[in-house]
């Protein structure tokens, strides 16, 4: 066993746990939210780089060899799994595979040190198998479904209810180191049982993910395009609006008198009169508050039936049957037949046949 490991890997193990603790005190959507959480990340994270500088873990030790206290730092691993997974701003498939890789640096420790009961191994053996297909529910046979989630559940509960009575005197974990080790080895088995449940939600999203089209890379007109629309420039009413008239200040300003009003030569291209912005929205101050009409129900129409926004046909007109061509035979057969399959469904089906509900 190495020499104690500086006293600043304790300090920042506690302050990384109550970082992680703050985070209940925040909607998970907010910018706060986020903000201390990558803070936490980065906390557990020089911890086990400090973890690992000081060799605080061994492959040639056994659990006999790890002190009580420095059990607890053998959840670091678990916690930035954990805290990984409820990341929301980058990107969702690299997110899911780094908590995967710590959850497997954390379960591996665990393994190494034999740390792990027998149900336990059993599940990171068949893990180790084939990590993208990690399953803790068989997939076909709902009895066995039912009877594993009983079975997980009686054992969350159980462990949870060793810790709360292990927790109840924390003066006397202080000065009894096997009550403090028993609690730390409590923990390790309850953080091991959410980082399986955690693994076989990582796999089932992984397929969902795998299964998703590849987003094509945006090209620099959609830049441009979105650029405009978050910095409220985009004029392009016909891109943006399915709306026949612009907006008032934009009719406000156009006036109808679109187009440059000098050439590149600086010669005017039409008559303009030099007026400010300001005196032109000013002359707006008294218009009346819902939109004027901009034009004529009949341009109105002729408009939508280009823009193929009406479907003609229909009416009175649209019941009257064509009378057939007695000279056309071949429509004629065509029409004959129709009736004859027509007469023969009737005939299998009379009226009424299909309703039974209030039959006796």
């Amino acid at each position: 066993m190495t020499d104690p490991q500086p006293t600043n890997i304790k300090t920042l193990f506690t302050t990384a746990k109550g970082l992680r603790k703050q985070l209940g005190s925040w909607g998970t959507t907010s910018e706060t939210y986020q903000e201390n959480l990558q803070s936490a990340i980065a906390t557990f994270e020089e911890c086990r780089r400090l973890a690992d500088q000081v060799s605080l873990f061994s492959p040639n030790e056994t659990e006999d060899d790890i002190s009580s206290g420095d059990l607890q730092y053998l959840s670091i691993d678990y916690f930035l799994g954990e805290l990984v997974l409820k990341d929301t701003k980058s990107d969702r498939k690299v997110l899911l595979r780094r908590a995967q890789e710590a959850y497997d640096r954390y379960l591996g420790r665990l393994d190494l040190y034999n740390i792990l009961s027998k149900p336990d191994k059993k599940l990171y053996d068949q893990y180790l198998e084939n990590r993208d297909a990690f399953a803790l529910l068989p997939s076909k046979d709902a009895t066995a479904r039912r009877d594993t989630k009983i079975s997980r559940f009686k054992q969350e509960t159980e462990l949870k209810r060793e810790l709360e009575h292990l927790s109840q005197n924390p003066s006397a974990l202080q000065t009894d180191d096997a009550a403090l080790r028993s609690l730390y080895l409590s923990e390790l088995q309850l953080h091991t049982h959410h980082a399986f449940h955690s693994l076989d939600l990582i796999a089932q999203e992984l397929k969902i993910l795998a299964l998703a089209p590849p987003s094509p890379p945006p090209d620099p007109e959609t830049l441009s395009r979105d650029y405009r629309e978050r910095t409220g420039r985009n004029t392009n009413t016909k891109a943006s609006s399915d709306r026949l008239d612009g907006p008032i200040s934009q009719q406000l300003l156009a006036n109808g008198k679109a187009g440059p009003l000098l050439s590149k030569d600086g010669k005017p291209l039409k008559p303009f009169v030099l007026l400010d912005s300001r005196q032109r929205l000013r002359e707006g101050v008294f218009r009346p508050d819902h939109s004027l009409p901009t034009m004529t129900i009949d341009e109105y129409l002729a408009e939508e039936k280009r823009r193929g926004g009406m479907v003609e046909g229909g009416g009175e007109q649209s019941g009257v049957r064509q009378e057939v061509d007695e000279d056309d035979l071949e429509r004629a057969d065509v029409e004959t037949e129709k009736a004859r399959e027509w007469d023969e469904f009737k005939e299998d089906n009379p009226k009424g046949s299909g309703n039974t509900l209030n039959r006796g």
